[in-house]
Parts: structure tokens; sequence; C-alpha cells
């Protein structure tokens, strides 16, 4: 396939700065994912100010894709981001509702209570990022594991953490050796992991051109 490289303007700046995320490094990326892709359907686990999730929009909006997405976090925190004030989910909700009402979807709730919501072999992009201790992120992986269509894609954010509890490193270690897979080490590390199958040898073969087009 043809990868093709875009200059998106993100509405999100508009509400949030994309630097509240240490996920802003990746949404260039992941924007030119979804528009290169055009999966069905994309799950984000872990949404927090929604500078990860609102790329995916995005791209779906930008590129008039029949996509949806689906945010899941109950928006309280954890023991890593501590608790989150209820303004964010607010502001997260705004967002939604404004600029991708026909795209996103926001379910408060764990990721174990969302996952029966979801038909096995539906989701096409999953982003795990969650609670970062690798017995959380390993059972998040294996719980909607069987959601995954055939080829989809899981990406995992921070794996190149390796402070306090941190890992996400570890299971991302374990995986990348058992699946196609590329990697992101700026912005605290990015895993694209093909772990149902790869069609689409073009992207493994892209890691070196990815990195010096999105590792800025």
């Amino acid at each position: 396939m043809k990868w093709n490289y875009y200059t998106p303007t993100f509405l999100i700046d508009k509400y949030v700065s994309p630097n509240t995320s240490a996920f802003n490094g990746h949404r260039n990326f992941s924007y030119d994912l979804v528009r290169n892709k055009k999966p069905k359907l994309v799950v984000e686990l872990g949404t927090y100010s929604g500078v990860s999730y609102f790329s995916f929009c995005q791209a779906v909006k930008d590129g008039k894709i029949p996509t949806k997405c689906v945010a899941i976090d109950h928006w309280k925190g954890d023991p890593h981001t501590d608790k989150y004030e209820e303004d964010i989910y607010i502001k997260v909700k705004e967002i939604s509702d404004i600029e991708f009402p026909k795209i996103s979807t926001l379910m408060r709730t764990t990721f174990d209570e969302a996952v029966s919501s979801f038909e096995d072999n539906t989701v096409d992009i999953l982003l795990i990022d969650g609670y970062h201790t690798f017995e959380s992120v390993k059972h998040d992986y294996v719980t909607w594991l069987p959601k995954l269509s055939i080829n989809s894609i899981v990406l995992f954010h921070d794996i190149c953490v390796k402070k306090d509890d941190f890992g996400v490193y570890k299971l991302w270690e374990m995986l990348k050796k058992q699946y196609p897979s590329i990697e992101f080490d700026h912005s605290y590390g990015l895993g694209v992991l093909y772990p149902k199958g790869c069609n689409d040898q073009f992207i493994i073969n892209q890691q070196d051109e990815f990195k010096k087009v999105y590792e800025k």
C-alpha cells in the first residue's frame, strides 16, 4: 500500500493544550494510521484529556471515513496519574459532542465492564493506555484480544518507561518477539503490534522511514 503523510489541524487544540498529554508526540502517526488504514472501529483504553483519542477522531472527520471511535475511561485516575478532577471529563465530553458527534462515543466505565459491549473480531485499532503496571497492561491486552479483528493493530503507549512499577516495556519486549511490529522511542515510546496477523508488510518495512518522519 501507499502511505500518505498528512499535516492535520487538530481541533482539540482549541480546547486543551496538547502538552497535557505524554502522547502528544505520537498523534501525527495515529492520525495518519487511521487515514491510511480506514478502520471500521477504533477503541481507546485510557483517554484522560483526549489528545490521543481525538487524533483518531480528527482523521475520521477529515478523511470522511465511516469509522466509529470509542473512548473508554472512568476518568477517576489511578496511582500513576493521581486523581482526575471532574472538569477533565467535562472538557472531553464537550469536545466529543461539539466536534465529533457522529464519530465519537465515550464510555465512562472500566475496561473490564466495557469489554462485553463489543463483539468478537470487530476492533480494528486498539490503543492500550491505562494503568501501566505489567500485570494491568497484560490483563487489558489478554482481555481485549478476542475483540480484535483479523489484521488488527494494537498500540501500546509508554513502552520506554522503566521507572517505578511501570511495566508496559516488559510486555512489549515479549510481544514484539512473537508478532509483526514497529516501535517509536520518542514521547515515552509507542509500540505498534499485529497480534492476529499482518497483511500489510509495507508498514513493517517502513520502520526507518517512519522514525525519520515522526520522531521529531
